[in-house]
């Protein structure tokens, strides 16, 4: 009997010990901050020189190809575009004249729009035929498209362009077909025969034409800014700046 009741007590502390267990504890706040990454790595010269020496590169054009490599990472949808500036606002700056007489017909004020681009890959999260991606126009075309593949330009270079504008990738606004999806250069896949929609090269060309009016330069196939005859380009030293500006799509 004494032997029951021993085995009894011992099982009721061991009750008494499992439910009356003491907790504490500690917490700790985790946050966590997304910051937009956009990041754009271009292989350039610092300066692309266009020197027109020959008169058959007045009248065939001079083109730099693959002058200029852009890579795209993002972790946001975006865009990308090119624009053309100088402290003009719309013309080149001319740094040097080499005309020795006065001739009324003698322009230094040349669009920016003269200068040429052609991108590769295509633009493929934009508006059709809103990009770079068409071949130079031959220079002898009898009626060239003017502005095909004119720089966009503007004199506020940091305001996005409108959608009819040219973008390398992307558009203006937001939705489907507008915008690039977040990625990288690094991670996304090409298509056979093609680089990835985040690796573009970019070709430049200049064609003065004879005489020297720019026959291609214009803001679109509708407004031509060549010269017109018996105007003709002041020979001399001009710059501008080509500017490419990737920001999150908007």
């Amino acid at each position: 009997m004494k032997k029951i009741i021993l085995i009894v007590s011992f099982l009721g502390f061991f009750s008494a010990f499992s439910f009356g267990q003491l907790i504490d504890e500690k917490n700790v706040t985790v946050t966590m901050d997304l910051q937009p990454v956009l990041q754009l790595h271009m292989t350039t010269s610092d300066q692309v020189d266009f020197v027109f020496d020959d008169i058959r590169e007045y009248y065939g054009g001079i083109i730099k190809y693959a002058a200029t490599i852009l890579k795209v990472s993002s972790s946001v949808s975006w865009d990308l575009y090119a624009v053309g500036t100088s402290q003009n606002g719309t013309t080149w700056d001319q740094q040097m004249s080499y005309s020795t007489v006065v001739n009324p017909n003698s322009v230094s004020a040349l669009p920016l729009s003269l200068l040429e681009l052609h991108q590769y890959e295509a633009n493929a999260f934009g508006l059709a035929g809103f990009d770079y991606s068409e071949l130079f126009q031959a220079a002898n075309v009898a009626i060239p498209v003017t502005g095909q593949n004119s720089i966009y330009n503007s004199a506020t270079p940091y305001t996005a362009p409108l959608a009819t504008d040219k973008y390398i990738q992307g558009s203006a606004g937001t939705g489907l077909l507008l915008g690039a999806p977040g990625g990288s250069y690094l991670t996304a896949v090409p298509a056979a025969g093609a680089f990835s929609n985040y690796y573009f090269t970019i070709d430049y060309r200049i064609l003065p034409g004879l005489p020297a009016t720019f026959p291609m330069a214009g803001t679109s196939a509708l407004v031509s800014e060549a010269l017109v005859p018996p105007q003709y380009a002041e020979p001399g030293v001009y710059t501008m700046n080509a500017k490419y500006i990737l920001l999150e799509d908007q």
